[in-house]
């Protein structure tokens, strides 16, 4: 690398730094492997782009009554997150009734709506109030759940991934970036209906952890990256749908996003 390329390749790193988030890094190009493996993408709203996913990270239990019809104190317990695999999402267009397959193994199948923050910057140890510069734009998002899978193994003491994060887990809208937002959203409905009765009714105002708290959690225990998804949490009243059920989710500022389980 010559002189130039090295300082052009130091600022710009160097901009990263101060804003708090590591900037997208260059692929690796030349590489040859046996076979090819897609990388799950996310429509871009207003754009021929597709956001790559690259991981899934949930937040659990982050409004205070649900924490609660989930047997947790939500004024003593810390943030924890667990992740979905990146081919665990459905891409759902908007205006759309996606056909959704009610998954193997479970007789308790959940639905829970939640914002999701799409991150186009990563970083470590990144603080609360540089947090929302790596924000690329917010989706729709259900976080799907085999409850009785989920509980059984956490009865055991065991990782419940099974009833967490299998196939078309994690349904999205797509993604819209900030700027077409005309910010960041912090407050404003958001609610799920089946067969049009409202199931879950709150407001994003009701996190416990903001979007840039969890960033900066996060960011304590992982290099998050750009391609990173962030599920936000879901409000009270979690429950069940069997085969022939239409789910609706809202969130103020976002295309509905809908479902019929198959």
């Amino acid at each position: 690398m010559d002189r130039r390329s090295l300082f052009h390749t130091t600022a710009a790193m160097a901009a990263g730094a101060v804003a708090g988030c590591a900037l997208p890094g260059q692929a690796q190009s030349g590489v040859r492997t046996p076979f090819e493996v897609a990388t799950p993408t996310v429509p871009i709203q207003g754009s021929a782009l597709r956001f790559p996913v690259r991981r899934i990270y949930c937040i659990g239990r982050n409004y205070a009554a649900h924490a609660r019809e989930m047997g947790s104190d939500p004024t003593r317990e810390p943030p924890f997150f667990f992740q979905k695999p990146s081919d665990a999402i459905q891409n759902v267009a908007p205006g759309a009734v996606a056909d959704h397959p009610y998954p193997t193994l479970t007789k308790n199948y959940h639905y829970e709506c939640e914002l999701v923050a799409a991150l186009g910057q990563g970083g470590r140890d990144i603080p609360v109030e540089q947090a929302l510069a790596c924000v690329y734009g917010y989706a729709i998002g259900l976080d799907m759940t085999r409850r009785d899978l989920q509980r059984g193994m956490g009865d055991q003491k065991k990782p419940w991934e099974i009833g967490k994060s299998f196939d078309q887990s994690a349904p999205i809208g797509p993604i819209h970036p900030v700027a077409a937002l005309g910010g960041h959203p912090t407050r404003g409905a958001i609610w799920l209906k089946v067969n049009g009765q409202t199931r879950q009714e709150a407001d994003l105002s009701q996190m416990i952890w903001s979007v840039a708290e969890q960033i900066a959690q996060l960011s304590r225990a992982f290099e998050l990256m750009p391609g990173d998804l962030i599920y936000s949490g879901t409000p009270e009243n979690v429950g069940p749908v069997v085969r022939g059920d239409v789910i609706e989710a809202h969130i103020d500022g976002l295309p509905h996003l809908g479902l019929r389980i198959v």
